[in-house]
């Protein structure tokens, strides 16, 4: 009976001592859906790796953006894996807060697409593993576009898309002409209008790194972005960021959206979509240059320097960014809504093509956006959708809340210009680049 004892009190207390050893991760990321994706899939690697038992932290993009900047710069250490852009990883590896991805073999590096694994790398080392990338498209209802007479071109000028939104706009029946992103952030409102303002022959700062918001490129996308939402965009613009738009699609209320190439994969499915069997694809539209007309980003997976747990944390970073994590997704959810944008061999599955009818205009999108020369004039950043400078937050947050007052009619394009101007020319100054 002793004996018995003894054995049961030690095998409670190794399955204490068990749990006790468990590694708790914690990821900080985005509410989108792939990324939720990736938590209902989460069990798959908890059961492969009992050891390691995974928290999630999701929260809102300009939220996830704020938290996980304050956190590493603090060297707070509330988050073991990060999810970060294109924009914080190489500012972030160049003063020390990230550690280097290191892959197993059976990773495939190689695999990985140039322009992706360029814009997270430092010196030829990858600090964040990218989860999914995107460009930017615009997506429209074939159906309206048909029933209106217009054909787009495969890549669009944006008066072409301007004269489309007026056919297409039917607000009696609960159709506008086109949707697209108001909310202020840098990564929000901002993304889209850098992208739209390079191909009106705009750029941000000189190469003497003098902001340029009150230039004639600048005033003119400005106040095209304005007249076709005051005309032709859905009530709230101001508002609405990529899921405030996605369920507007997805209901058949915008004719046309120009915005991030991943939404291709959610608006083509019947399950999400109304008008799923309805939608076509054009490249990102452009004015007087096609250069840096769409963007490129890959949302990543980081690991912060400040963790306790790196090991566990690369090992999670493995395996949600593998090839084989694409496969499972295949099976669990079907080919058309796999992360896509990261890897050469997605786009070489018969499979993903046949089901993904956008695959075509998005790899051509990615493949087509060049950080490193996305300006018509010459200009001392590297970015598409933003300037790859510490500053830039706060610039871009400051430009994106004037915008979207302009939206909401609460001032004028020349006033909005003229604050961001000075909310640039600021920042700058306390930057140091100029006096």
């Amino acid at each position: 009976m002793k004996l018995n004892t003894t054995l049961a009190l030690s095998v409670l207390l190794a399955a204490a001592g068990g749990a006790q050893a468990a590694t708790e991760l914690v990821i900080a990321t985005v509410n989108n859906g792939h990324m939720i994706e990736m938590q209902k899939l989460t069990p798959n690697f908890e059961k492969a790796n009992p050891d390691i038992k995974v928290k999630w932290v999701t929260l809102e993009e300009g939220v996830l953006r704020q938290r996980v900047t304050t956190d590493i710069a603090t060297k707070g250490g509330q988050f073991d894996v990060m999810t970060i852009g294109m924009y914080e990883t190489p500012i972030w590896a160049r003063k020390g807060w990230l550690n280097e991805i290191k892959a197993d073999a059976a990773y495939d590096m190689d695999d990985l697409l140039p322009a992706i694994r360029n814009g997270l790398s430092v010196d030829g080392k990858l600090y964040a593993a990218p989860f999914y990338g995107e460009s930017s498209m615009l997506m429209y209802r074939k159906d309206l576009a048909d029933k209106a007479g217009i054909k787009f071109a495969e890549r669009p000028t944006w008066n072409e898309v301007r004269d489309a939104a007026a056919k297409m706009h039917d607000p009696k029946n609960g159709v506008y002409g086109i949707c697209l992103r108001g909310k202020p952030g840098w990564g929000d409102n901002m993304a889209f209008l850098s992208t739209m303002a390079n191909s009106f022959g705009a750029q941000w700062f000189d190469m003497a790194w003098k902001p340029q918001l009150e230039t004639k490129p600048w005033k003119d996308t400005v106040t095209m972005y304005v007249d076709l939402l005051k005309n032709y965009g859905p009530p709230g613009s101001a508002a609405n960021s990529f899921n405030e738009i996605l369920a507007l699609f997805n209901e058949g209320k915008c004719g046309m959206w120009v915005d991030a190439t991943i939404a291709a994969s959610f608006i083509t499915d019947p399950k999400q979509s109304k008008v799923a069997d309805k939608v076509a694809f054009a490249q990102g539209p452009y004015a007087v240059t096609q250069k840096g007309a769409n963007w490129l980003w890959a949302w990543s997976l980081a690991i912060p320097a400040g963790t306790q747990h790196t090991a566990a944390a690369q090992k999670f970073i493995n395996w949600a960014t593998s090839k084989e994590y694409v496969q499972l997704v295949a099976r669990e959810k079907g080919w058309a809504a796999v992360p896509t944008g990261t890897r050469k061999s997605t786009y070489a599955s018969p499979e993903f093509l046949k089901a993904a009818k956008f695959a075509g205009a998005e790899k051509t999108a990615i493949d087509s956006a060049n950080p490193n020369d996305s300006t018509l004039l010459k200009s001392p950043y590297v970015g598409v959708q933003y300037a790859a400078i510490p500053e830039f937050q706060a610039i871009g947050l400051a430009v994106g809340q004037q915008m979207s007052s302009l939206v909401a009619g609460k001032t004028t394009v020349d006033a909005a210009l003229k604050a961001s101007q000075v909310a640039a020319d600021r920042e700058m100054r306390k930057g140091g680049y100029y006096k």
